[in-house]
């Protein structure tokens, strides 16, 4: 096998399996085929992309983020409360929250670096102090009843007879620049090369803790923005959003092809892992007899399999060296 056919396979494979997904779905229901079901599969899961391609780049560099759905989840209630409590305007509440956000990112990178902390145990810390810091400040749900709030929610760009949400919008414009940063920008080939090996990666000068605190804030940012499109996609914030969404979003980037271990994968895999996701649970609706804890053991199933695909990629590639 060529070595790029080789490393390209996990993200070919999983192109395929979404392609073949829809076109069977398409087949068996009636209106599967058509504009909206595709703009529903970024409208529905923008939140899980968002948080997915910020996962993606910490995979890259052999890390993980266990804090990113406390992130959102706190995200999420506090901006409903600076709205509907204390006045202020939804652009500054969102400022703040991607403020607190990126500075809670880079706290945890920086303790990873200089302390030479597990990223697990970092950001399982984080995932605690922030959902306790989310229910503190409100234990129910706030509806955010703002007019700038509403026009947002209800804004959507028109081609023909589609309209586009602005949460579908943020999702396609964030991952875009999401590809760009990790492919074709020496930060995302700093981070490839951190993850393929560490040591290697500092003999040959590339700036390691600057990278790991910069990737930590990043998708920090990311979690921020996905409890920002939270807000938008239900016109409220709870605290309880986003519980369990970092394990979906883990699941999404290594069906996507990246190696849970870092230095290989792509973010157009990410890309096709979300829309695997998504179609699942289209599928699910458009059923309408299947529970929905389907959508979990497809994906479970999906994911083991992908774990032992990039073993078998792993040990021919060692017998060929």
């Amino acid at each position: 096998m060529k070595p790029t056919l080789q490393r390209r396979l996990p993200q070919l494979t999983t192109g395929a399996i979404f392609a073949a997904l829809f076109v069977t779905a398409g087949l068996m229901y009636e209106g599967f085929f058509s504009a909206r079901v595709a703009v529903n599969l970024f409208t529905d899961n923008a939140a899980l992309g968002l948080t997915a391609m910020g996962m993606t780049l910490v995979i890259f560099a052999g890390g993980i983020d266990l804090s990113v759905g406390a992130v959102a989840g706190f995200t999420s209630i506090f901006v409903a409360t600076l709205i509907e409590q204390h006045h202020v305007h939804p652009a500054l509440a969102a400022l703040a929250a991607l403020a607190l956000g990126g500075v809670f990112g880079a706290g945890m990178g920086a303790i990873i670096h200089w302390f030479r902390q597990p990223a697990f145990l970092i950001t399982l810390a984080g995932m605690f102090l922030l959902r306790g810091c989310a229910f503190w400040l409100n234990t129910e749900s706030v509806g955010i009843n703002h007019p700038l709030y509403e026009r947002m929610a209800d804004f959507a760009w028109e081609i023909g007879s589609v309209r586009i949400p602005l949460i579908a919008l943020v999702l396609a414009g964030g991952l875009i620049i999401g590809g760009i940063i990790a492919h074709y920008t020496r930060f995302g080939r700093n981070l490839l090369a951190l993850g393929g090996n560490e040591q290697s990666a500092l003999l040959m000068g590339l700036p390691i803790g600057s990278a790991k605190v910069w990737v930590y804030t990043f998708n920090s940012l990311c979690a921020t923005a996905a409890g920002l499109v939270g807000t938008l996609y239900t016109v409220s914030g709870n605290p309880s959003t986003g519980i369990g969404l970092e394990l979906d979003a883990i699941a999404v980037v290594v069906i996507g092809g990246t190696v849970l271990t870092g230095g290989r994968g792509h973010m157009l895999g990410t890309v096709f892992g979300l829309l695997i996701f998504g179609t699942i649970q289209s599928i699910l609706l458009f059923d309408g007899r299947l529970s929905p804890w389907w959508s979990r053991i497809v994906v479970g199933v999906l994911l083991l399999a992908f774990i032992l695909l990039q073993r078998g990629l792993v040990r021919v590639a060692g017998k060929a060296k």
